[in-house]
C-alpha cells in the first residue's frame, strides 16, 4: 500500500492549496509591481507641458538668431488672457518668420504663458539681452523657461523657477 496510508495513520495529511504566507507574498509582489508601474508612467499634462517648453525654447533661439542676422529688433509676445491662447513674434517680416519656422501658436490649446516682470521678451538684435523668464501653465502644472541674457533659453530647474527675477 505504500507511504500514504502510513502517514495518515500517524496524523500527517497532504496539504492542498496555498498557505497564508504564500498568498501574502504574492499580494505583496503584486502591490510592489503596481507601485513601480504607476511611478514609471508619466503624467500626460506634464509631458505636454515639457514638450511645449522645449519647443518654445527652440523657437525663441531661432528668432534670436534671425534677429541678430537681420539686425532687426524682435520681441516675443504671448496672447493676452482675453484672446485665444497663442503668441507672436513681433519685428520679423512674415517671410523671414516663415523661413525660420516661427509659428505663432501652441500645440496644446490649453497652454498659457506669462512673462515675469515684463510684457514681452526681447530677443535682439543685440548679442546680450537682459535676464528673462517665462512661466508656462497647463491646467495646474507650471514650468519656467528663461535666459540670463547670455546663455540660450532653457527649461529652468525647480530652484531657478522659485528664484525671484
Amino acid at each position: 500500500m505504500g507511504l500514504a496510508p502510513a502517514r495518515r495513520a500517524r496524523g500527517h495529511t497532504a496539504a492542498a492549496g496555498f498557505t497564508l504566507i504564500e498568498l501574502m507574498v504574492v499580494v505583496a509582489l503584486i502591490a510592489i509591481s503596481t507601485a513601480l508601474v504607476t511611478l514609471a508612467l508619466r503624467d500626460g499634462r506634464g509631458v505636454r507641458l515639457e514638450r511645449e517648453a522645449e519647443r518654445l525654447t527652440v523657437l525663441l533661439e531661432a528668432a534670436r538668431a534671425e534677429s541678430r542676422i537681420s539686425g532687426l529688433p524682435v520681441w516675443w509676445v504671448p496672447a493676452p488672457p482675453s484672446e485665444p491662447p497663442g503668441f507672436r513674434f513681433v519685428g520679423l517680416p512674415e517671410t523671414l518668420a516663415r523661413a525660420a519656422g516661427l509659428s505663432n501658436g501652441w500645440l496644446d490649446p490649453e497652454m498659457r504663458a506669462e512673462i515675469v516682470g515684463a510684457n514681452q521678451i526681447t530677443l535682439g538684435p543685440e548679442a546680450v539681452i537682459g535676464p528673462q523668464r517665462i512661466v508656462l501653465q497647463l491646467e495646474d502644472r507650471r514650468l519656467a523657461i528663461g535666459s540670463d541674457g547670455l546663455a540660450p533659453f532653457a527649461v529652468l530647474d525647480a530652484d531657478e523657477q522659485a528664484a525671484p527675477s
